[in-house]
């Protein structure tokens, strides 16, 4: 209450309503070290609807983390370990970035799954070192989006026994009852899912909530659902069970009357010492961790190589035949000749795949168009230690539950679908960018050329929405070998996500000058013209008509050089002596690439042309397409002359 009301803005509500929740869980059942908060065995804690943040800072700070009452202070301020909703990396303790309703049971879901497939992969007889679980709180609008309903089902289906979910259930939204809109019958729903669910618990006896944890830790074999019964802003006496508590500050007058009602006489932001005794966490968690560390060791003993592989993969460390693998992967993308960028993406990931038993991923149900398996693939509903998930129709859930399998550690995850259901999964890839996450997105069927499909199946703006959120990568490789750099690029970076754009249709091989410095620039030069007078940039399957192009033109005597961009985002990273190396500043410009133009109009200047779409395609076949919508060597040629021209 006093978080909230000193920041005049915030949700008192909902931490209020699951106070009794939180505090039995945090302080008597969930396993978690205050001085050592990233030790890998702990138990996991997401609270989905991150609203209600100031409930996971008040624990934090209770039990003991590294976040000081003077950071409780500075709730929502510039700069504080405190921010309006919880995120990843900015205070010790929070496990995800929640907010975007639905996300966060998702993320759960992600871990779960993360940690039944590496104790599947390392555990052994006499040896438990990964044996926790995931807590998830969650509130009614987690369950209207949809995304739950992805999620639910999926963890359902592979059997999350060490999943458990508490439902905030205290019938109050922004707008009000929420029985005028959300009247589903939850229970029945997670049942149907192949949930465990215990209804109509008490929210605010503390024995009937420790009865339900102790019921959903003894179900190993499927998730729970935990249905706690809670009044939104428990305590405060005139407005609690109003949703007025849900988004605002309580007021003086109604704080003093709670504080009155609880007999609590202390000043804001005071807590007694006897209080933090009680709620001192840091000698549980410092013999639970501890006890671990034990485990640990004698498995190190028993099982060197294995250790020594785990610690590796939790650090996120490549293997040092990674090089070899890469190495490998780019010399049978130069031996494939033409090929579709989604068959070299199979190619690339089937080399590297022998090099990372980390990597964890799958698509929704278009593995065999995506081209997301490979020999070693082994679905995890098959075997447990598997690396293949079948992740059904469920772009969003798919992208948010790799999220989760990021955020666990341990996994390199990696999702497909086609790039025009990347709307679908975009607030997930947004998350993965804000986090900073090593997710690889692979998303196939990239432009008009999908054909007979129609305007439905052929993105447009996709490509350029995608290269609008920030700390997001966007790898569209022209050919088989910048397929392998992409991939190579998209797994050695730790520090965001990659989005690989791949075609349907086979592309043929390009000069492979300038592939050692791809990676690091984003660009680089297919045709060198000494005396050139234009530059055309290109990526993906349009890079062939720019050298067909470039042909064309040479033989009317007009010299072009050409550029392959592949990643705008490094190329925009390098200094502008670099750039200007690659695409000379005092050269007109020609862009050419099959989606919208609008982000490319920088590059071209006033003086140069972006050659796009900015509306819809057709129903036809790709020849017929490309030649309706401009995307041939003479309208190339034809553009280069009409800029040169003036």
């Amino acid at each position: 209450m006093d978080a909230v009301e000193q920041a005049k803005s915030g949700h008192p509500g909902a931490p209020m309503g699951m106070a009794e929740i939180a505090a039995v869980l945090w302080r008597d059942v969930m396993r978690h070290d205050p001085s050592d908060p990233r030790w890998p065995d702990r138990d996991r804690f997401v609270l989905s609807n991150g609203h209600a943040s100031m409930l996971l800072y008040g624990l934090l700070h209770l039990t003991g983390y590294d976040l000081p009452i003077d950071e409780i202070k500075r709730f929502r301020q510039l700069h504080s370990k405190t921010p309006g909703h919880p995120e990843y990396g900015m205070t010790p303790g929070v496990e995800t970035t929640t907010g975007p309703l639905g996300q966060g049971l998702t993320n759960a879901v992600g871990m779960a799954l993360a940690e039944k497939t590496l104790a599947a992969q390392f555990n052994r007889p006499g040896h438990t070192i990964v044996d926790h679980r995931t807590f998830v709180f969650l509130g009614d609008g987690c369950l209207m989006e949809g995304i739950s309903h992805e999620a639910a089902s999926l963890a359902g289906r592979l059997g999350l026994g060490k999943l458990i979910a508490v439902w905030d259930d205290n019938g109050i939204s922004i707008d009000g009852k929420v029985t005028e809109w959300f009247s589903d019958d939850t229970p029945a729903r997670f049942r149907a899912y192949g949930w465990h669910v215990i209804e109509a618990v008490d929210g605010h006896d503390p024995n009937a909530i420790a009865r339900a944890y102790a019921q959903a830790i003894a179900e190993t074999a499927r998730p729970t659902l935990i249905c706690a019964r809670t009044v939104i802003g428990h305590g405060a006496p005139t407005k609690q069970g109003h949703q007025d508590t849900h988004g605002a500050p309580l007021g003086p007058e109604e704080i003093a009357r709670a504080r009155a009602a609880m007999g609590w006489t202390h000043p804001p932001f005071h807590v007694p010492a006897e209080v933090y005794a009680e709620w001192d966490g840091h000698a549980r968690g410092a013999a639970l961790s501890a006890e671990w560390r034990a485990r640990f060791s004698a498995y190190a003993a028993a099982h060197p190589d294995l250790a020594a592989e785990f610690e590796r993969r939790l650090a996120g460390d490549l293997p040092a035949s990674f090089a070899e693998a890469a190495a490998a992967a780019l010399a049978a993308e130069t031996a494939a000749g033409a090929v579709a960028t989604r068959k070299a993406g199979q190619i690339a990931l089937t080399e590297l795949a022998k090099a990372l038993p980390e990597l964890l991923g799958g698509s929704a149900d278009l593995a065999h168009s995506n081209l997301t398996f490979h020999p070693k693939s082994v679905p995890v509903t098959r075997d447990p230690a598997g690396n293949q998930i079948l992740f059904g129709v469920r772009e969003f859930g798919m992208s948010a539950i790799a999220n989760g399998i990021a955020l666990h550690g341990g996994f390199i995850p990696y999702v497909a679908t086609f790039l025009v259901f990347s709307d679908y999964a975009r607030n997930a890839v947004r998350m993965s960018a804000l986090m900073g996450l090593r997710v690889v997105y692979v998303f196939t069927h990239d432009s008009i050329s999908v054909g007979e499909d129609g305007p439905t199946h052929q993105p447009i703006e996709h490509v350029e929405s995608l290269r609008l959120i920030p700390n997001l990568d966007v790898w569209r490789p022209a050919d088989a070998a910048e397929t392998a750099v992409a991939w190579r690029a998209a797994l050695e970076r730790r520090d965001g996500p990659t989005a690989l754009i791949l075609t349907r249709q086979a592309l043929p091989p390009q000069t492979p000058a300038h592939l050692d410095t791809l990676a690091a620039t984003g660009a680089r030069v297919l045709v060198e013209a000494p005396h050139a007078a234009a530059t055309v940039v290109a990526t993906g399957s349009e890079v062939r008509l720019a050298v067909d192009a470039a042909a064309l033109l040479g033989e009317a005597g007009i010299a072009v050089r050409v550029v392959s961009m592949p990643c705008v985002e490094r190329f925009e990273a390098l200094s502008d002596a670099a750039r200007a190396a690659l695409v000379p500043a005092d050269m007109p410009v020609v862009v050419v690439e099959a989606g919208a133009t609008r982000g490319w109009r920088g590059l071209a200047g006033r003086k140069g042309a972006v050659i796009g779409l900015d509306r819809f395609g057709e129903s036809a076949p790709e020849r017929d397409l490309l030649t309706r919508f401009g995307f041939t060597k003479e309208a190339v040629a034809g553009t280069v002359r009409t800029v040169l021209a003036g």
